[in-house]
């Protein structure tokens, strides 16, 4: 029997362990945004200073996947969270992505938030679109060409909501 998915915040201090599996997902250029040369000291801070707070996904002490969450917006927007995942490639399909969008979504009831928001899914990332959807997100809005894919060249991005 496998082991379960746990997840759990952390720190500053702990950044280290979700470094190797940011890094490679920010390299790929198919998904996020953040420039190829982030240093980790920019994703530490953007994914670890409050209000932005980073979870980590593990079996044992296997990562297999982490999550930030913070506001969408600061003052009269900060009621709406934003989140942001990566799933080792090695864990996808294993149900890691959903585990931390429950997880993500009990974090921000639990704070206050009434509602989620993605500003920037990637419109050929459709494996995220779809588990997205599952859970109850819609698409309410499209950006043409808002992203420069490394293989596709200008790809739409979907922003993606729910309430809470």
């Amino acid at each position: 029997m496998t082991a379960p998915i746990s997840v759990r915040e952390i720190g500053a201090d702990e950044f280290a362990l979700v470094w190797p599996l940011f890094r490679s997902i920010v390299a790929a250029g198919d998904t996020y945004s953040y420039p190829p040369d982030l240093s980790f000291e920019q994703a530490r801070d953007w994914w670890t200073t409050p209000p932005s707070q980073c979870f980590v996904a593990e079996r044992g002490r296997l990562v297999l996947g982490c999550y930030m969450l913070k506001p969408n917006q600061p003052g009269l927007g900060d009621h709406v969270a934003n989140a942001g995942y990566m799933v080792s490639p090695a864990a996808r399909g294993q149900g890691v992505a959903s585990a931390m969008c429950e997880h993500s979504m009990a974090q921000a009831r639990d704070a206050g938030f009434t509602a989620m928001q993605f500003n920037f899914v990637v419109s050929t990332n459709t494996a995220a679109v779809r588990l997205w959807q599952r859970h109850g997100f819609r698409i309410v809005g499209q950006v043409p060409g808002a992203f420069r894919h490394v293989k596709h060249g200008p790809t739409d991005v979907y922003v993606m909501h729910r309430h809470l």
